[in-house]
């Protein structure tokens, strides 16, 4: 079975979710050097981590369209997930997988049809 529930989102959501006002306190004064100092690399490299494939952006695992997660369960079972991307224009979703140190990135068309399997 696709291991889904067991996504690490949540435990991370909730650590991003305490450290915030930390960080929002320790964060500032930084902000306000890094933008002398690289701000168009800081940009770009924020850019990037957000969206690790041209065209695609990260979604949250309900984020999922039901049309895909059936055919993905069934295809990669056993696996968990590790990431979730959804094409700027709905048309595709990329989803990274992992199984036993093995790192998969499946993409199915938004109907469930399968497309590709990618090592990573």
């Amino acid at each position: 079975m696709l291991s889904i529930a067991t996504f690490a989102q949540t435990p991370e959501q909730n650590t991003n979710t305490t450290t915030a006002p930390a960080q929002t306190t320790q964060t500032a004064p930084q902000q306000a050097v890094t933008p002398q100092t690289q701000p168009a690399a800081t940009a770009t490299d924020a850019t990037a981590t957000a969206s690790t494939d041209e065209g695609f952006k990260k979604i949250a695992q309900s984020e999922i369209a039901i049309d895909v997660l059936r055919p993905a369960v069934k295809k990669y079972e056993g696996f968990s997930l590790v990431e979730a991307m959804v094409a700027e224009d709905g048309s595709q979703y990329k989803l990274v997988l992992t199984k036993d140190g093995k790192d998969v990135a499946a993409y199915f068309k938004s109907n469930g049809e399968f497309i590709k399997e990618e090592t990573v």
